[in-house]
């Protein structure tokens, strides 16, 4: 038997990074940085300011209070887009500038005074009421009076005080996220050169699937698996699509996945890989390699660990696309899409970490747990990161997938673990 971690390498040893291409921002989420974006502009552009208000000169508002106010005469507005004051007059002593947020700092003016802290041009008393220029009576102006003073660059955003021209905006590696993609529209980027994310094809086998919503009649089951791990390709940052089970039969599997090579980078499969009479995925990929391209073809292999024994790799079509074979019981199959599919493709979007980041943590048991001899056993567990402890959810059955859907981590007992007492430290893989 293979170990897990031999069919780990095996798998990461065939699979390479996706090739680079230039893609729309929209089109741009998800994927990797392959190259380190610099700014080639500033952020703010200009100074600007942070409040509705009025731009002034500090000298002006000195010792102003409520009691003997400022009063200074407003020369104009500025808005948010416009180039500051019209006819690019400044501020000069004893004037000021309505100013919306966001607006350019005119010429002359040193700081910005929030309207909260003026009449708001109304010639009474501070504007606590108000909370932008915009409720200032129609007309207001001529003169305001400023019941507090500031100090220089007071609600002002300084030019490039978030990013200046020559600052490293992202670096190569870097995942295309929301900020990220509003950082790049910032700074003018329209595109970037990223891999793409890889494109998923989960499909699950077996004449006794039925699709969910559909009745289920004698000796049937709803085809779950195909539901999960399609989701779960998505969640590590792929493509994914999904396809309706295929029959027991190995001529329409081998059909079913040729069709769909023209949109994969991957091909899952599930069920159909142990050795039984109606295993149809070993019978329909047995022979898929071609003599003369040497590492094609799928290898079918029993690894040393439970649940997840049978599995199968290697490639198929033209293209040489990678295609793992996963078995068919909901926990056995989840559990081989995190450990072999997952870091599959996390390496297609050439991410340097492709594994769940794993920790030590106590078990926290009643009663012991025991694993086979020379197996690898993967439990389903809930980890309590402020207690360090990971408490085991359901039993080692791999159909129990009302357990699964409760877990948050897999509790890993080693090939030479045959029990685990309760408050032994052990290795935890987090799934969230």
């Amino acid at each position: 038997m293979w170990s897990v971690d031999e069919h780990l390498a095996d798998i990461l040893e065939a699979v390479r990074p996706l090739e680079p291409i230039e893609l729309q921002l929209h089109d741009a989420q998800g994927c990797v940085l392959v190259e380190d974006v610099m700014v080639e502009i500033a952020l703010p552009p200009f100074d600007n300011s942070s409040m509705d208000g009025y731009a002034v000169r500090v000298a002006d508002i000195e010792g102003a209070d409520e009691e003997f106010p400022a009063v200074l005469t407003v020369i104009g507005d500025v808005a948010a887009g416009s180039d500051g004051l019209p006819g690019d007059r400044a501020v000069g002593p004893g004037e000021a500038a309505r100013i919306m947020t966001g607006a350019p700092l005119p010429a002359g003016a040193e700081a910005v005074v929030p309207v909260e802290w003026t009449d708001g041009g109304t010639g009474g008393g501070p504007a606590d009421t108000m909370r932008s220029l915009s409720d200032a009576p129609e007309g207001a102006g001529g003169e305001v009076r400023v019941h507090r003073p500031v100090e220089a660059r007071a609600h002002v955003r300084a030019r490039g005080s978030d990013v200046k021209p020559g600052d490293l905006a992202l670096s190569a590696g870097s995942v295309v996220g929301p900020p990220q993609i509003g950082l790049l529209a910032a700074i003018g980027r329209s595109t970037v050169k990223v891999r793409p994310r890889p494109r998923v094809v989960v499909i699950s086998t077996g004449s006794e699937l039925v699709q969910p919503g559909e009745e289920l009649t004698g000796g049937r089951i709803y085809d779950s698996n195909s539901f999960a791990l399609t989701a779960a390709a998505k969640d590590a940052g792929a493509i994914a699509y999904r396809v309706g089970a295929v029959t027991d039969d190995a001529d329409t599997l081998r059909a079913t996945i040729e069709d769909q090579l023209i949109r994969a980078d991957i091909v899952v499969t599930t069920g159909g890989v142990s050795v039984g009479a109606y295993d149809v995925v070993k019978e329909a990929l047995s022979s898929v390699g071609d003599e003369d391209e040497p590492g094609s073809g799928i290898d079918f292999r029993r690894l040393a660990m439970q649940p997840g024994k049978p599995q199968g790799f290697g490639s198929i079509g033209p293209d040489h696309t990678p295609l793992l074979a996963l078995p068919g019981n909901p926990v056995s199959s989840y559990i081989s899409f995190e450990l072999f599919v997952r870091p599959v493709i996390r390496a297609l979007m050439g991410l340097p970490d492709v594994n769940r980041p794993t920790v030590q943590a106590v078990l926290d048991t009643d009663k012991a747990l025991t694993s086979p001899s020379g197996r690898r056993q993967f439990l389903r567990g809930t980890y309590d990161a402020e207690a360090g402890t990971v408490t085991p959810v359901g039993g080692a059955g791999s159909h129990l997938i009302g357990a699964l859907a409760r877990a948050d981590a897999l509790i890993v007992l080693p090939e030479d673990v045959t029990s685990a007492e309760p408050g032994t430290d052990t290795e935890v893989i987090l799934l969230r």
